[in-house]
């Protein structure tokens, strides 16, 4: 039981090996193995644990500490891996993968930090943790990137590995082809012989019952051997049920450990720009960087186009990248309506005035009922108005680390559903702001 709610057995599976270690301040300090789980728990239970720890009367809350994952010391390459690296090459362009999408030109940031660091675990250690991986997210995140990164690295440290990525449209007409040839159990065993499968845009396999029959069974046969299966879809595993993906498949995929990938902020966005302009040899000026990001705040993908067209203006007018070209280059693709953001700093100004509190009341440590209420409005809103990562609306706040501000942000969006005096409070302060 956590906060009167009995745990699931896939819940349970995060608390392996969590131990409480001190107690600090009226902190339980419990201690994670890695930093995915304590990044899972802190989402999905840290409120209910808070709650079952202020049951005590002793503990105030709980905060989480995780270790590195595992394997996370493989900075330096395996000089036996490196033998096979023309190998490893050789069957990257089979498999149609592409070269630039590896775990070093991938940017990690705040919306992508779990699926990078769980695709970095999957690719080392592949069957033995995380299986199925099951990634999800909006299109041009990053998904598909994360993918081929786990077959380049998986390659190239171990060339013996039998490795499939392939498109779910792919394994589909694959799986008709063989129907109407009499081949299946060439293509059984094709697909439940790989060490490694992974297969993009999963939610295409909906109303299909027969394919969905014939995955259900080569999924079984994989994770019941400890061959590592990885799956990207375009939303959760609970949503997969409204498109006609039978229950029994949902339900093993949710069992796995399902990471999503949210639009990068506007840090993330800048340093995305960053890291492609330099892989084509272009020096992008960081006003020009920063620009670009504030302006196209939807995804990679996007960025990348508006990039391209940038560097492409200027090698065909022979003219440097600068804000105001760029500007005029881009145009009509810009998001023009953002020149004014809000921070972090407006938001506190207007809260503080709103509930006629200082400034060092609603960053303090006082914990009156009014002044924590009117900090979490705060943070809550700092989520959802601004780009800064956890980390720094904690530090702006003077907490010790982020999981206050998550604690903070589900405890407004759970009441502002119940009570509608705080909804229009809230509603007040975005408008103002």
């Amino acid at each position: 039981m956590l906060g009167g709610t009995k745990l699931s057995e896939e819940d349970l599976i995060w608390f392996d090996a969590c131990k409480p270690v001190s107690v600090e301040d009226g902190e339980l300090v419990v201690d994670t193995d890695n930093p995915i789980k304590q990044e899972v728990i802190a989402q999905r239970f840290l409120r209910r644990l808070d709650d079952s720890a202020a049951l005590t009367g002793e503990i105030r809350s709980v905060r989480l500490r995780g270790g590195s994952p595992a394997g996370d010391g493989d900075a330096r390459p395996d000089p036996h891996a490196r033998r096979g690296a023309r190998t490893a090459s050789g069957q990257a362009a089979k498999m149609n993968l592409n070269p630039n999408y590896t775990f070093e030109s991938f940017v990690e940031g705040k919306s992508n930090r779990l699926a990078y660091m769980a695709s970095r675990v999957v690719a080392q250690t592949p069957g033995v943790s995380y299986n199925p991986l099951f990634i999800w997210g909006g299109v041009g995140l990053g998904k598909t990137h994360l993918m081929h990164a786990i077959c380049h690295y998986a390659l190239e440290h171990n060339p013996s590995l039998k490795i499939l990525y392939l498109t779910t449209e792919t394994f589909l007409n694959e799986f008709i082809q063989a129907l109407g040839a009499k081949r299946l159990p060439q293509f059984k065993e094709r697909f439940r012989s790989m060490d490694i499968l992974l297969m993009d845009d999963i939610q295409f396999l909906g109303g299909k019952e027969q394919s969905q029959e014939e995955f259900y069974h080569t999924f079984n046969t994989l994770r019941d051997g400890q061959k590592q299966v990885v799956l990207c879809s375009d939303r959760p595993p609970e949503e997969l049920r409204k498109i006609n993906i039978e229950e029994r498949l949902t339900t093993r995929f949710a069992g796995g450990v399902p990471v999503d990938i949210q639009p990068p902020d506007l840090e993330t966005r800048i340093a995305i720009l960053k890291r492609k302009a330099e892989l084509k040899n272009c020096a992008l000026p960081n006003d020009v960087a920063h620009f670009l990001a504030l302006h196209i705040p939807s995804n990679i993908r996007e960025l990348e186009g508006a990039l391209n067209r940038a560097i492409a203006s200027s090698e065909l007018l022979n003219e440097p990248i600068t804000t105001d070209r760029v500007a005029e280059w881009l145009k009509d693709i810009l998001r023009m309506d953002l020149k004014n953001p809000v921070t972090i700093e407006k938001i506190q100004d207007a809260v503080t005035e709103f509930y006629g509190i200082s400034a060092d009341d609603l960053t303090g440590p006082k914990r009156i009922a009014e002044l924590a209420r009117a900090r979490q409005v705060a943070m809550f809103l700092c989520r959802e108005l601004t780009e800064a990562s956890l980390q720094q609306i904690a530090h702006a706040f003077r907490k010790k680390d982020h999981t206050t501000v998550i604690h903070a942000q589900r405890k407004i969006e759970e009441l502002v559903k119940e009570d509608p005096i705080l909804r229009q409070t809230v509603e007040n302060l975005k408008n103002k702001l």
